[in-house]
C-alpha cells in the first residue's frame, strides 16, 4: 500500500498570493456595488477582471498547483472509465423506478395495516 507523503508547510509567498486572490475577488464583489452610478458593462468588466486575477494568483501559489494538478488527474481518470451503453443505463434506470414502485406499495401496505390495528383496533376511534 502507497502512503503519500502530506504536506503543510506553505511559505509566505504562497500565504500572500492566496491572501491576494481573496482581495482581488472580494474587491471585484465591492467596487460592483462602488460603482454603481457607472454603465453596467464598466461595472461586469470590473468584476471579471477581479475573478481573473484572483485565479491567477491562486494557479500561481502551491496550493493552486496542486488543485491543477488533481484536476488534470480527474479528467485523464474520467476518461478512462467505462460508460454503460445506451440500453444498460436504460434497463438500471428501469429497475430502480421498479424498485422505488414496489417499495412505495410496500409501505403504503404497512402503514395501512398498522393505521388500521393501531386506530381501529386497539384504540377503537372511528373516522
Amino acid at each position: 500500500m502507497a502512503q503519500n507523503d502530506i504536506q503543510t508547510v506553505s511559505t509566505f509567498q504562497d500565504k500572500a498570493l492566496l491572501a491576494l486572490a481573496v482581495v482581488f475577488a472580494v474587491g471585484g464583489a465591492i467596487a460592483f456595488q462602488v460603482l454603481s452610478a457607472q454603465d453596467f458593462f464598466i461595472r461586469t468588466g470590473v468584476v471579471l477582471l477581479g475573478i481573473v486575477l484572483a485565479v491567477v494568483c491562486f494557479v500561481l501559489s502551491q496550493t493552486g498547483k496542486r488543485f491543477v494538478g488533481f484536476a488534470k488527474d480527474s479528467i485523464n481518470e474520467a476518461k478512462r472509465v467505462v460508460w454503460p451503453t445506451r440500453k444498460e443505463g436504460l434497463q438500471m434506470t428501469g429497475v430502480v423506478f421498479a424498485f422505488v414502485a414496489i417499495m412505495a406499495v410496500y409501505l403504503l401496505v404497512v402503514d395501512k395495516t398498522l393505521e388500521y390495528v393501531l386506530y381501529d383496533l386497539i384504540l377503537g376511534w372511528t373516522r
